[in-house]
């Protein structure tokens, strides 16, 4: 049986709907095209989960996985002059999570987050479940209500 992560118990106690999909990691490939192709989804439907930070303050960005972060378009959603992406170093212990296994769903906080406007023309995306290897697809705005994210042009 599959061991739930805090991220799916958190959909489950909003009562949000997903599918969870699983894939095979043994090849260390963990960049999102890789992921896409694995669980066989196109990859406009597969988004990464980026941290970045404005001095202390973090925010989260989902963002298509073949796609790059605008940090000038990040900065303008978030509110913020001037945004830099986490350091490698600090991201579990300021999210809870690990490269490559990062959830928007279940961080440490509830940090301000932000998803790319083309998820919300979407029926489903896929995120990261919390761990390498995981992945859950669900509704953008079930997303969005469960994290209070705002849809922005980010890349």
């Amino acid at each position: 049986m599959m061991q739930k992560t805090n991220a799916m118990r958190i959909l489950d106690n909003h009562k949000i709907h997903y599918t969870v999909h699983i894939y095979d990691n043994e090849d260390g490939l963990i960049h999102g095209t890789a992921v896409a192709q694995k669980i066989g989804l196109p990859p406009d439907t597969v988004f990464k989960t980026l941290v970045a930070h404005s001095k202390n303050d973090l925010f989260v960005f989902v963002i298509p996985v073949e796609s790059e972060l605008n940090l000038k378009k990040a900065a303008k959603a978030a509110g913020q002059k001037k945004i830099e992406m986490l350091p490698l170093k600090d991201l579990t212990s300021r999210t809870g999570y690990i490269r490559g296994g990062c959830s928007p769903v279940g961080m440490k906080k509830l940090y301000p987050t932000y998803i790319h406007s083309s998820a919300s023309h979407l029926d489903t995306i896929a995120v990261s479940a919390g761990r390498i290897g995981m992945q859950m697809e669900l509704k953008p705005a079930d997303l969005a209500a469960c994290i209070i994210a705002e849809f922005a042009d980010l890349i």
